[in-house]
């Protein structure tokens, strides 16, 4: 089973990103998938959960409106796009599946 994670950077306040998060070792369509994201000194924390069939989702309260995410089932990759981005977004974002994390990938934002 591995996840890998892409699509992180430096971006401004305001801007956008778009992570990836290619799937392979399992049979993805079946599965919830996630983004985490942990900030320097804070703990891991949930930021979007999408269900296996795809029509479900949810977000955690700070990223309601801005991020949004979604799932290529075809393709083995769930995504989430961040718009309107803010400094306090700053952190290393992981994609999970039950059983599994990514590698992380860094996004920073900052003027």
């Amino acid at each position: 089973v591995q996840l890998v994670e892409s699509g992180g950077g430096l971006v401004q306040p305001g801007g956008s990103l778009k992570l990836s998060c290619a799937a392979s070792g399992f049979t993805f369509s079946s599965y919830d998938m996630s983004w985490y994201r942990q900030a320097p000194g804070k703990e891991r924390e949930l930021v979007a959960r999408i269900f296996s069939g795809g029509s479900s989702t949810n977000y955690a309260d700070s990223v309601k409106g801005r991020f949004t995410i979604s799932r290529d089932n075809a393709k083995n990759t769930v995504y989430l796009q961040m718009n309107s981005l803010k400094p306090e977004d700053t952190a290393v974002y992981y994609c999970y599946a039950p059983g599994c994390w990514g590698q992380g990938t860094q996004v920073t934002v900052s003027s």
